[in-house]
């Protein structure tokens, strides 16, 4: 698959994704009154998950290479997840603490700014293409 088109359905996923992180921590800042990077994390989190199963099941569907779903989840959230946590919580900090910005819209710019370094993770380590001579997890042969 191109990656242009690639960029394009990672893109629609993430659209999705940030109306389950914004809503989520539009929640989450009611239920932790005061504690916006706790309630921003746990909306990180969920979406997350969320954009993982879109992102096995349609941006990176053609690049299953046999690893258990459980090992592609942690392969995604250390590439995706420790970007999108690290740097949302980093620029939420700025972002509201100094610039005094709302909470939903400095989340918003959180977001852009880590989404291009999501899409090359992904693209070339938690979905990573598999060489026809590269051994996969389930169904290799060991000598």
């Amino acid at each position: 698959m191109k990656t242009l088109i690639r960029w394009g359905k990672f893109n629609l996923v993430g659209a999705m994704g940030v109306v389950v992180q914004l809503g989520a921590l539009a929640v989450f800042r009611r239920i932790a009154a005061g504690h916006y990077l706790l309630a921003t994390a746990a909306a990180i989190e969920l979406a997350l998950l969320h954009n993982f199963v879109w992102h096995v099941r349609y941006t990176w569907r053609d690049r299953r290479d046999g690893s258990p779903l459980p090992v592609q989840l942690l392969r995604f959230h250390l590439s995706n997840g420790l970007v999108s946590l690290l740097g949302n919580l980093a620029l939420m900090r700025l972002l509201v603490g100094q610039a005094h910005l709302p909470v939903l819209l400095a989340n918003g710019i959180a977001i852009l700014c880590c989404s291009w370094i999501n899409f090359v993770l992904g693209n070339s380590w938690a979905f990573k293409t598999v060489l026809p001579d590269e051994p996969t997890t389930r169904g290799a042969v060991t000598s």
